[in-house]
């Protein structure tokens, strides 16, 4: 089985690697990787401030020796109002640390990057940079940055960030030794991707990920050709419940952390620990 590096469990486990994360970063920032001193993972679940507020998740969270905060996200498929997302996640990341009474100056630039498997403009460029700036050009402030990478796109070159685009394109392991490159990230994260492909607890995870979609698909399939019938409302919330609870104890018994099986599951640690008993 090949787990491609643009899948959720991909991603995330490649990012765990630092040669990986401050390569790749260096070429989306455009700056040396020797600038980056240390970067390092945070917690991706962003804080919320009262209890009727939306929780914030995100990929992949690192902050940098400046204590600037980069948020590196993938998406595969285009979701209504993506843009007004981005804005969302992006200004929770901006106010999160921020407490009460504390002086502005504690804010902290955040930096937001998603890899999306879609073209979200009709241009041919596939790097997009966004900053405040007012109708002239001119930056009001460089404390907001979006860096939007198209995969889609045209890739007319070799090295810089079009290698990493190539990179996460690949399908199958043909498609990774095609790449030629000198980037000592890219080539971590090759290697990174062909050990993942081996390793038989990362296989399950993606397979209950894969499962899970397949059945996502299947049961929204379903619902539309369903929804007029009457009296199999009730019968086919408890069919899919029992079907995703059978997952979860799958991934129970293969040892995934908690965490990943509440991010591929969505259920809740209460619906979580209820199962382990």
């Amino acid at each position: 089985m090949f787990i491609p590096p643009k899948s959720d469990v991909g991603m995330k486990e490649l990012f765990r690697n630092e040669t990986v994360l401050r390569h790749f970063v260096s070429s989306v920032l455009e700056i040396s990787p020797e600038n980056i001193r240390t970067i390092r993972l945070k917690n991706t679940f962003l804080q919320k401030r009262h209890q009727k507020q939306k929780q914030g998740i995100l990929d992949v969270l690192a902050e940098m020796n400046d204590s600037s905060k980069i948020n590196i996200e993938l998406q595969v498929k285009h979701y209504a109002y993506w843009d007004r997302r981005q804005l969302f996640y992006l200004s929770k990341m901006y106010t999160e640390d921020m407490k009460i009474g504390e002086d502005y100056e504690r804010l902290k630039r955040c930096v937001s990057i998603s890899i999306l498997d879609f073209n979200l403009t009709n241009r041919k460029e596939y790097h997009h940079v966004y900053r405040l700036r007012d109708k002239q050009g001119y930056e009001f402030s460089d404390m907001l940055e979006i860096h939007i990478l198209e995969l889609k796109k045209n890739l007319k070159e070799n090295g810089g960030l079009e290698d990493w685009l190539r990179f996460f394109r690949a399908d199958s392991k043909e498609d990774l030794d095609m790449i030629k490159t000198k980037n000592p990230g890219i080539l971590e994260a090759i290697r990174e991707i062909k050990e993942m492909s081996l390793s038989r607890r990362l296989r399950v995870r993606y397979e209950a990920y894969l499962k899970q979609q397949r059945d996502d698909r299947a049961w929204k399939t379903y619902e539309r050709q369903e929804a007029r019938k009457e009296g199999l409302a009730e019968g086919r919330a408890q069919g899919r419940m029992e079907e995703r609870r059978q997952i979860i104890r799958n991934m129970l018994n293969q040892n995934i952390p908690d965490q990943e099986i509440i991010l591929l599951s969505g259920c809740s640690k209460e619906e979580l620990q209820e199962l382990k008993g």
